[in-house]
């Protein structure tokens, strides 16, 4: 992978967009980002990091705001990374999450984060991606590298690298979980350990089984008294004895095995007693059968002996009631006769009716209209026959067509009225808008000219709007500075005391270092002479006597030494850090103080009030400008509108006049209509409604008249009839044959009697003769020694059945018991196998039982990996160290059950023994640190395919070596540019600066924001 260009944008320490081209380095192979503490120059590394990932490691369990706090709410934030790999060439452009200004309705609102991706072709730039999930998942098989990946091998962040190698076996086992996704192996050993506990389970499971199946069977046997007393014949419960088997009760202590020999030997005496219970339920049964048919037949007896009795009864009370059928016969003939009169009885009736009310309706038509007056004339221009009637009303529909139209004239005039009214309004303020617009044309000369005064005058006042801007931004600066001046002034006292500090500090490390030497220098004799062997040659004179060893009182050891030198170093490097920090505070005071032009900070505020009230009255009066040019602009527009509207409104006066005069004469016209047709009525319409009544009347009169005479036709035909009828029945007149009319329903009842009391007494006779031939006795069979009988024999036989069946389930569930618990605990044996194999894999692989080193299959396979790197790290660590160190894997057990297998230590080949690396000095925890890092690199590299790493970035840590072993740093940074690999550093170091000519600068402006600068 190699980045090409990065482009931010109010990210970080950035406002204003700043561009950084890494192609510009690629001759150089190796370039070096300077700045000042807190200029940004990690920030370029969070910029790549946030582009391809949508993270800043530095802000990973904290707030992850990355929008610069110098932008203005309306600035956007974003970052443009564009890169290339054997995929091709693309772009990612993205923005954080911050709030913006609303474009409606004021206020702020949230502007969601978004992000594209883009690849360049023959075309040029394409967009591939803009959904958040779908550049992650484009840019993961594009980068082939998890952001941590990214973070260990291409982006050295600070301090990153350095917590790998001083890191404990847990912290280590985090990282390279995640840089090599050894995940599945942890899950193999979840899966192995919930295998290991469902087989304890279901071993477990199956002998509490086992027991619960044999206890239930015991208490069963128990229970059932299955149990004997050891004597050589039992008895059973009836005293008859069923058994010779010797059966005692269970043992407590006994095996499975035996407990289930146990058992089925109580198994076969619960069988025997079942067959036994069961003849004696059948035994039982055989008596309860006899018993049931002497009492079905005793009882079957009695019944027929009850029903001849009531047979003799019934047949006698049959016989008394033939009279009342005979008397219901004549009634049902006479009925008959009648129903075919009916019909014609009720015609004639209806028809009569229907002629009385005809006359009725007439008599009460004829009211109505003799009650009309004779204001319309019906009363006295027509007779009472219909023809006059209709003639008469033939005529008056004829004279209300003529009176519609006056009619509708009537129902309008309101209308009209109103309208005249409107019209008469309309030419009023036809007339009042002449006049009101004269006077506006009159008046808009004089408001013209005050209008360009008061415009030229606001004009002058806005056109000093940009002198105004200057003098502010200047008082702006000079009050910023004259806050420096006095925030830098009480910083650089405070740096000069933490100088004086570190020179002491200083001083007194080295007075101490000194001792340390001389000490050391003082006893190198008693150190040799402890290593003196007698008869062995002395290393310094070769005597193989030593007759006067020196003694080695006051021990000092070259690690006590090299204690004290790396204590001296750090507060040397402190001393020249506080020097530092105290200059550039100095100078950064000087020139806050120029910038100030020696003004106090309560001057240079009032200066800037002044600037700021002065400029914003210059900006008001702009607008002022705007406004009265606009308002100028709308009075000469208005005088135009006048002018042009001057003769529409005299036509339009023109036309109200005319259309008034229209309706006026409309108006004339209407009235004598309206009086012409009204005659003698208050109004048209009350005249058509008169007439429209009396026109009904006349016509309902007409109809009754007609209809009477029907009716009183049809009633005479009706009577004709009936009495025709009469003549040819029996019956002497209509009362007679109307008493002997029965209903439908009266009729059939009248039958049904009839019918049931024969089909009765005929059932009744045959019932009694056959009961009479059984020859039965006249007094009532008693049949209460046969229920008895019955009674008990069924007793006798429930308790058998209850008995039997008892013996039965006893021997049934006894059998079942028996069968499943030696099923179970054949099951046992193979799950017993099993577990113990499970048991066995789990505990290897979790580090545990016969594990000695205590290491779970995640560490094992880790520890390969770590191993590797370490070979690949020792590779430029030998070289670095100039063959003194040499990292080792260490799988040594931890103290206290501490997570182990994962250690690194290191070997020193001047004493030829292992240290911790926690015990290097700084400048050797920085280049083991560094040798790790890149070793790591290589190996995940590889493993992510063989990608190749085109660019690569270290931050800082150059700062804690001396002259020489920074020397050896570089030589390792330039053998990391072959192949065309880019190498990007960040250090504040000065020997860097001076070695790496090709340089990104970032630099704090005054302002606040930081720019980058190349050279």
């Amino acid at each position: 992978m190699r980045l090409h260009r990065l482009e931010v944008e109010g990210f970080g320490p950035f406002r204003s967009r700043q561009k950084v081209d890494f192609d510009a380095f690629a001759d150089d192979g190796i370039f070096l980002i300077a700045g000042r503490t807190g200029a940004g120059k990690s920030s370029i590394l969070d910029a790549v990091c946030f582009g391809l990932y949508g993270g800043v490691p530095r802000y990973d369990g904290g707030e992850k705001r990355v929008r610069s706090d110098h932008s203005d709410p309306d600035e956007i934030s974003e970052v443009v990374v564009e890169f290339s790999t054997p995929a091709g060439r693309f772009r990612v452009t993205r923005s954080p999450e911050y709030l913006r200004p609303a474009k409606r309705g004021g206020g702020m609102t949230k502007q969601v984060a978004g992000v594209a991706l883009d690849e360049w072709t023959d075309a040029g730039w394409v967009g591939r991606a803009a959904r958040a999930v779908d550049v992650a998942n484009e840019l993961d098989e594009i980068l082939q590298l998890s952001r941590e990946q990214f973070l260990q091998v291409i982006l050295l962040a600070q301090n990153r690298f350095s917590e790998f190698l001083l890191a404990n076996s847990k912290d280590r086992q985090a990282l390279l979980r995640r840089l090599f996704g050894t995940e599945r192996f942890e899950d193999v050993q979840i899966r192995f350990d919930a295998r290991r506990r469902a087989a304890e389970q279901a071993l477990g499971g199956r002998l509490a089984t086992v027991g619960a199946r044999l206890e239930e069977a015991e208490r069963l046997a128990t229970d059932a008294e299955l149990w004997g007393d050891g004597n050589a014949s039992a008895a059973d419960a009836d005293g008859s004895a069923t058994t010779s088997v010797l059966l005692a009760a269970p043992r407590t202590e006994a095996t499975t095995e035996e407990r289930l020999d146990d058992l089925r030997r109580a198994r076969s005496r619960a069988e025997y007693r079942a067959e036994r219970r069961a003849a004696d339920r059948d035994d039982a049964e055989a008596r309860l059968t006899a018993a049931d048919a002497a009492l079905t037949a005793a009882r079957d007896d009695r019944r027929a002996q009850a029903e001849r009795d009531r047979a003799r009864g019934a047949l006698a009370r049959l016989e008394d009631e033939a009279a009342d059928i005979s008397v219901a016969a004549g009634e049902l003939r006479d009925a008959r006769a009648a129903e075919s009169l009916r019909a014609t009885i009720t015609a004639a009736a209806k028809a009569a009716a229907a002629a009385d009310a005809a006359a009725g309706v007439e008599r009460d038509a004829r009211v109505r209209w003799e009650s009309l007056d004779e204001r319309g004339g019906t009363a006295a221009d027509t007779e009472n026959e219909p023809s006059d009637l209709r003639t008469w009303v033939s005529e008056r529909i004829k004279a209300m067509g003529a009176w519609e139209r006056a009619a509708e004239l009537e129902a309008g005039a309101a209308a009209l009225a109103r309208e005249l009214e409107t019209s008469q309004q309309r030419v009023a303020a036809a007339s009042a808008r002449l006049e009101e617009r004269a006077a506006e044309r009159a008046a808009l000369p004089e408001q013209l000219a005050a209008t360009a005064l008061a415009r030229d005058e606001a004009r002058r006042i806005a056109d000093r709007a940009g002198d105004l801007a200057l003098v502010r931004d200047r008082a702006s600066v000079r009050l910023t500075a004259a806050r420096e001046v006095v925030r830098l002034t009480a910083e650089h006292d405070a740096a000069e005391r933490a100088l004086a500090e570190a020179s002491a500090a200083l001083a007194a490390e080295q007075g101490a270092l000194a001792e340390l030497r001389r000490r050391r220098l003082d006893g190198f004799a008693g150190e040799l002479a402890s290593a003196l062997v007698d008869s062995e040659p002395c290393p310094v004179c070769g005597s193989a006597e030593h007759p006067a060893p020196a003694m080695h009182s006051d021990p000092v050891s070259a690690e006590d030494v090299a204690e004290a030198e790396r204590i001296r170093d750090a507060a040397a490097e402190r001393e020249r850090a506080a020097a530092e920090a105290s200059s550039n505070l100095r100078a950064e005071a000087a020139a806050a103080a120029s910038r100030a032009e020696e003004r106090t900070v309560e001057a240079a505020q009032a200066e800037q009030a002044a600037a700021d009230d002065a400029h914003a009255k210059s900006l008001e009066a702009a607008g002022e400008v705007v406004r009265l040019e606009e308002q100028l602009a709308g009075l000469q527009l208005r005088v135009e509108q006048l002018e042009a509207q001057r003769a529409s409104d005299e036509a339009e006066s023109a036309a109200a006049r005319e259309e008034l005069a229209l309706l006026q004469q409309r108006s004339t016209d209407a009235a004598a209509q309206i009086a012409e047709a009204r005659g003698e009525f208050e109004t048209v319409a009350e005249r058509i409604a008169d007439t429209e009544t009396r026109i009904a009347v006349s016509r309902g009169l007409a109809e009754a008249i007609e209809e009477r005479a029907r009716r009183v036709s049809a009633a005479a035909e009706a009577q004709a009839e009936l009495e025709a009828a009469l003549d040819a029945s029996d019956f002497a007149d209509v009362g007679a044959a109307e008493r002997a009319l029965r209903s439908r329903s009266e009729q059939e009842a009248l039958q049904s009697r009839m019918d049931e009391h024969s089909a009765q007494l005929g059932k009744e006779k045959a019932t009694l003769l056959e009961l009479e031939l059984l020859t039965l006795p006249e007094e009532p069979i008693d049949v209460a020694p046969a229920e008895a009988a019955a009674s008990s024999a069924r007793a006798a036989w429930m308790a058998a059945v209850d008995v039997a069946t008892k013996a039965e389930n006893t021997a049934q569930q006894l059998a079942g018991l028996i069968e499943s618990a030696t099923a179970e605990h054949r099951a046992t044996a193979a799950d017993a196998a099993e577990y113990d194999v499970l048991r066995g894999l789990a505990d290897t692989i979790a580090g545990r039982g016969s594990n000695t080193h205590k290491m779970t299959l995640e560490t094992f396979v880790l520890a390969a990996e770590l191993e590797e790197i370490v070979q690949a790290a020792n590779r430029r660590l030998h070289d670095m160290s100039t063959g003194r160190y040499q990292l080792r894997h260490s799988d040594a057990l931890a103290a206290r059950g501490a997570a182990s297998g994962l250690g690194i230590v290191v070997y020193d080949a001047f004493t030829g023994q292992s240290r911790p690396a926690q015990s290097l000095s700084g400048g050797e925890t920085f280049l083991s640190s560094l040798a790790l890092a890149l070793g790591l690199a290589e190996v995940v590299t590889s493993r992510a395919g063989g990608i190749r790493l085109d660019t690569l970035f270290i931050d800082e840590g150059f700062g804690s070596l001396d002259g020489d072993t920074l020397e050896v740093a570089m030589r390792t940074l330039d053998e990391l540019r072959q192949g065309g690999r880019t190498v990007g550093v960040i250090s504040h170091v000065e020997a860097m600066q001076e070695q790496i000519p090709a340089q990104l600068l970032v630099r704090a402006t005054p302002e606040g924001p930081s720019v980058i600068e190349t050279r």
